[in-house]
């Protein structure tokens, strides 16, 4: 609840308001991501009803912008079921042995299809399979996987014309923001960063819920993978501070 009453307080913040009198953060937002604006237009905003990965769109004259926003530092950016996921491991080419071992590390029963006895929890799994989990990021690290993964789970999702220009990290008056195409560029810089679960990039790979004490009312989470971008907060600071380098580095030359 408390992330859909953001959503709407962004949309409060923005919603037939003019340019100018946007707070700074939002007017420095508004003028990234749109071109050729001026102060004194009028911005138009509201929430999407539908669960894509836009939360909120932007219009000012006839250009439309697809905003995500996340809050708290847990931030899960996709949910699917594991058949589909699996169906899209096959899709790209994962071999057959390391789709076993997600399954095995997913269900941690010592199967592959949910039918064990004995559930472990994700570190007691580690404990004697972390060769397993590192063979599946190995497979997991291909740049052209992980850009289809990065629109799967988190700037296009499953769903027909849903593409966001951007995502916000906070709340109105406080906030940092990370465009898509940056979005992209810091994911596949971290593809070669150790993680003992499975991952693309900083994009974390897990069950919905472990279900370790069978309790019936969480048992259909197991069923389902969630992407975690533990870092996300961390890593839009640090493309920001890529850009400014960037910017410093063009000036010297």
């Amino acid at each position: 609840m408390k992330g859909y009453n953001n959503e709407f307080n962004f949309v409060l913040a923005l919603n037939n308001k003019k340019v100018c009198e946007l707070n700074p953060l939002l007017y420095d937002l508004i003028h990234e991501l749109f071109d050729n604006i001026n102060d004194q237009m009028i911005i138009k905003s509201w929430r999407n009803h539908y669960k894509q990965k836009t939360d909120i769109f932007v219009k000012i004259n006839n250009m439309h912008k697809r905003l995500s926003i996340k809050m708290g530092s847990r931030n899960s950016v996709h949910l699917e079921s594991i058949n589909t996921f699996i169906n899209f491991l096959k899709e790209n080419n994962i071999p057959n042995n390391a789709i076993n071992n997600y399954l095995e590390y997913h269900y941690g029963d010592g199967t592959t299809d949910n039918s064990g006895f004995k559930r472990l929890s994700a570190e007691d799994y580690k404990k004697h399979n972390q060769e397993k989990i590192d063979y599946i990021n190995n497979q997991f690290s291909n740049p052209k996987l992980i850009n289809k993964m990065i629109e799967r789970s988190i700037t296009k999702g499953l769903v027909l014309n849903d593409r966001i220009d951007a995502i916000i990290c906070g709340e109105p008056t406080d906030f940092l923001w990370i465009k898509r195409e940056d979005i992209k560029r810091i994911i596949i810089k971290k593809k070669d960063n150790y993680c003992s679960s499975p991952h693309f990039g900083p994009l974390v790979c897990q069950p919905l819920n472990r279900c370790l004490n069978y309790n019936r009312k969480y048992e259909y989470g197991r069923n389902y993978i969630q992407i975690k971008w533990y870092s996300l907060f961390d890593d839009i600071i640090e493309n920001m501070n890529d850009k400014v380098l960037n910017n410093y580095s063009k000036v010297d030359n």
